[in-house]
């Protein structure tokens, strides 16, 4: 028989054992950085530049060691020292209504863990980030974002939860298979609408204005039977200098959106390479596929959920005696978050071979050379490694590595 102190040491195996394993992956891979840069990819930095990027590499993962140790012992304090129990406690003595007790539990936890994580947050923002010329946030730019993303938190995440836990205590049986709709009709809702009503209340968005770079774009959407209403600018330039371009929604309600920083930063050819990218995931369907993928990992994750959540005995691992849908969620995503790590290798490959296929399409529209440019001024302008560890790729990229991506493309241009 299973017992509360089986689970509870279990969590601690688990918690420590990923811990040491993700410490010691991001060891090696700094100690990896220092292996000569590959032919291919001379140029990518001249010396005074790449020393700075190794400088900035060693930085993040020192504060990353620090900062990952402290959240190591903050969450074990929880453990040993009963620190669930009382926030349950102080939960109960909120409201005797199960839906208010889950939704105060996880806000109680959701703002403790931001009030613990701030500092290091301020940290690498204002220190780190500035010191190696990235962060353009001010201060009262950072403020106001937290704000706005805590009345998001209560308001969105508050709901969520208020409903999910309403579907646990009131359905029954039904409870992951509505759960399931809710949450799959969620996202689905905010990948369409969240250009619309999230993005404005952080940055400015304006439509790119009529010009070169504009028409290229026109004409390639158009020579690749791809409609694109909308494309927009967004001031990332606010917070950082750091350069990025993404898609949002899907049908007709899709766009482009361009960060003024990388408009700077690129030629036209590059930045249409970099769109023709994009294009090329909905092309060939890995965005459909992502969904419908997700969409049924996240169903069987719910399914064996709601099996947990009946036993009092998960709960009791962690202090509070009486079995809840708060409490039973927190033990259920740490003994499951072995399996989660495992599912997650098995998306990310896919993903790595989604990217190569993505770039495959921009080379197949002569645009290989483009977009090998513009991802060289990419991991230049945003100082990534070249030379990543193979297994610190294998278990945390979602993206080939540089060097993995151009061979891909000039195979393919010496193929077409």
């Amino acid at each position: 028989m299973i017992t509360a102190n089986f689970i509870f040491i279990l969590i601690i195996v688990i918690l420590v054992a990923g811990y040491i394993f993700e410490t010691v992956l991001s060891w090696l891979n700094v100690k990896h950085s220092l292996k000569p840069i590959p032919a291919l990819l001379q140029g990518i930095y001249d010396d005074e530049k790449y020393t700075v990027q190794q400088s900035y590499l060693k930085a993040n993962y020192r504060f990353s060691s620090v900062s990952s140790l402290f959240g190591m012992i903050v969450i074990l304090a929880m453990l040993f020292f009963d620190g669930f129990f009382y926030i349950d406690t102080l939960s109960r003595s909120i409201s005797s209504n199960t839906v208010v007790v889950s939704v105060v539990f996880f806000g109680l936890l959701a703002f403790g863990n931001e009030i613990v994580g701030m500092p290091f947050d301020i940290y690498h923002t204002f220190i780190i980030e500035k010191k190696f010329g990235f962060n353009k946030t001010t201060a009262g730019t950072y403020i106001t974002d937290k704000i706005k993303s805590l009345i998001l938190s209560v308001i969105i995440g508050g709901g969520l939860i208020a409903l999910v836990t309403w579907i646990y205590y009131y359905t029954e049986s039904y409870f992951w298979i509505l759960t399931w709709l809710v949450v799959f009709s969620f996202s689905i809702i905010m990948n369409l609408l969240y250009s619309d009503l999230i993005v404005p209340l952080f940055n400015k968005q304006k439509p790119l204005e009529e010009g070169e770079l504009k028409d290229a774009i026109d004409e390639f959407a158009i020579k690749t039977g791809f409609s694109i209403k909308k494309i927009m600018v967004i001031d990332g330039s606010k917070r950082s200098t750091k350069a990025n371009a993404y898609f949002s929604g899907f049908g007709p309600r899709k766009r482009v959106v361009l960060y003024d920083t990388l408009i700077t930063e690129m030629k036209v050819d590059e930045i249409v390479a970099v769109l023709a990218h994009e294009i090329g995931h909905y092309k060939k369907k890995h965005i459909l596929v992502n969904i419908l993928l997700s969409s049924l990992s996240m169903a069987l994750v719910l399914y064996l959920m709601s099996l947990f959540l009946k036993f009092s005995v998960f709960s009791q691992a962690i202090g509070i005696e009486n079995a809840s849908f708060h409490s039973g969620i927190l033990v259920f995503g740490i003994l499951f978050s072995p399996i989660s790590e495992i599912a997650g290798i098995f998306t990310s490959m896919m993903s790595r071979k989604h990217e190569y296929a993505a770039d495959s399409f921009a080379a197949q529209f002569h645009f290989g050379d483009s977009l090998i440019n513009a991802l060289k001024k990419l991991t230049s302008h945003n100082m990534v490694s070249l030379t990543p560890h193979p297994w610190f790729v294998f278990f945390n990229y979602s993206h080939p590595p540089l060097l993995q991506r151009i061979n891909n493309i000039n195979k393919f241009k010496g193929n077409s």
